[in-house]
């Protein structure tokens, strides 16, 4: 059986393989497009040219490079070898750490500032050690990562330009199915590419992708290096964020998928506010009442829950916010603020455009009666406080790799070395410089980056602990907790 395949559509490593040809909106107006008034009255001509033309300025080209991880091979040297089997001696291959190949990759943007703010995808930008932001009128920038949020796959990036064409960004709630809608970035290096379509399905969740999806699907041509690029309506309003396809070859093949802007603008108000995403929970686990029907069905049973649409409630996680408004298994959500649920992309996306500490009206069935409650929506921590950035400069010490002369005299494979420690949350547990970071909560300490991943899925987590296993220099063993909700002080960032 073939299997599709979800790829997100970001442009690989050999990006310079890819054609130098540069595609640009042909200013040429092609023939108008029929299509029905959004007023639903007669048909009319929709001239895209004109969205294509407003929007087109502030979708920019983004190539991203980063350093390789070293890897160890397997080295020997024959001589010894053969040597070595002569006079009855084993000589034991060695691992020899080696430099991989630095890689690079590209994808596109969009400028929401006239000062340089501007969205992409995670994916485009994660792990980037350079970011390189070329304008649609060929300037080029460095950019800089200010926020990243994996679970919407999300990032905003900043380079420091004036007067720049930040897009005009409209209402994805507004969209319909069947609006006409254009997708713009730089597909394969062809930059500054228009493709057209209309909107397929939205609150499409994809129960693969991102753990907070609710996308709006396109048959627009998308292609990888269109990540991060826009999807706007036919007035050259910003709809979506252009982020992934489905499809057979890793190509077009008509299902691409674009982040709206109702889930956009959360993050990116976060992201700056406060580096971080404030993530609200309602506290639930389930699936849809169509996909809970149909799997009843599979078993041999019928299930009769007085509705066809909204959303079962198979599990209400302990301290949750559903939990203390009530909330059982077996219950069906079939609103949210007076918003109908018909499915599970609709519930992710109305609860993803809230904060911790927000209320919410919840309509539910129970037992085919009808009830209604207001809940106070808490984060992963179970509060309803804001979330800030915990990184290595806030733990307060510098980390270092260990050289590789080091690591063969402490007989060390990897490890992270304390250079310097100064007041903050490591020196608090009682870390001093020169300790060995070995491991972090069972992640193994190959680079700085390995540290600072670890510290924000820590940060993320319900605890918001660092369980620390080190080795001093003499080789004693050594384990530390790090407690990061202990901070009370509040910085304020740059906006």
């Amino acid at each position: 059986m073939d299997m599709k395949i979800l790829s997100a559509c970001l442009l690989s490593a050999a990006i310079s393989a890819a054609p130098k040809a540069m595609a640009t909106a042909s200013p040429t107006s092609p023939s108008p497009i029929s299509t029905p008034a959004q007023s639903g009255a007669a048909s009319q001509p929709i001239d895209l040219t004109v969205a294509a033309d407003k929007a087109l300025n502030s979708v920019v080209y983004i190539k991203v490079s980063a350093t390789a991880p070293k890897e160890d091979v397997q080295y020997f040297n024959p001589f010894e070898d053969f040597f070595g089997d002569f006079f009855g001696q084993s000589t034991p291959r060695q691992q020899q750490p080696r430099q991989a190949p630095k890689r690079s990759g590209a994808g596109s943007g969009v400028i929401l500032t006239a000062d340089g703010y501007i969205v992409t995808n995670n994916h485009v930008v994660k792990d980037a050690d350079e970011i390189l932001v070329k304008l649609n009128d060929n300037r080029e920038f460095k950019g800089r990562i200010i926020g990243q949020d994996k679970d919407t796959d999300l990032a905003l990036i900043k380079i420091e330009a004036k007067n720049l064409q930040p897009i005009t960004v409209g209402s994805s709630e507004k969209l319909k199915i069947g609006e006409w809608v254009l997708a713009i970035g730089n597909p394969y290096g062809f930059t500054s590419t228009v493709t057209a379509g209309i909107v397929s399905a939205k609150a499409r969740s994809m129960q693969s992708a991102n753990p907070v999806e609710s996308f709006i699907q396109t048959d627009a041509a998308i292609n990888p290096g269109n990540s991060g690029g826009a999807l706007v309506n036919a007035a050259g309003e910003l709809v979506g964020i252009n982020s992934m396809i489905y499809s057979e070859t890793r190509s077009y093949s008509g299902y691409g998928f674009a982040i709206p802007t109702t889930i956009m603008n959360k993050v990116v108000k976060d992201l700056r506010e406060f580096g971080v995403v404030q993530r609200a929970l309602l506290g639930i686990r389930g699936t849809s009442v169509s996909n809970y029907i149909d799997e009843q069905k599979d078993k041999g049973k019928e299930a009769d829950l007085g509705t066809l649409s909204g959303f079962y409630v198979a599990e209400v996680t302990a301290d949750g916010a559903a939990d203390a408004a009530g909330l059982q298994k077996g219950d069906v959500v079939t609103a949210i603020d007076g918003q109908k649920i018909d499915k599970f992309g609709q519930l992710q996306e109305i609860v993803a455009m809230h904060r911790p500490g927000d209320k919410v009206k919840v309509t539910y069935l129970r037992k085919k009666k009808e009830y209604t409650t207001t809940l106070t929506l808490r984060n992963e921590q179970g509060t309803t406080t804001n979330l800030e950035t915990v990184d290595t400069e806030a733990m307060g010490a510098a980390l270092r790799v260990l050289t590789d002369d080091e690591k063969r005299e402490l007989g060390l494979r990897n490890g992270l070395l304390v250079s310097s420690i100064k007041a903050g949350k490591l020196q608090d547990a009682g870390i001093t410089k020169g300790i060995i970071i070995m491991q972090v909560n069972d992640r193994v300490m190959s680079s700085v980056q390995d540290f600072e991943e670890a510290v924000k899925a820590a940060n993320r987590s319900s605890d918001r602990v660092l369980w620390i296993r080190a080795k001093t220099q003499s080789g004693l063993n050594r384990s530390y907790t790090v407690e990061l909700g202990e901070t009370k002080t509040k910085t304020k960032r740059n906006k």
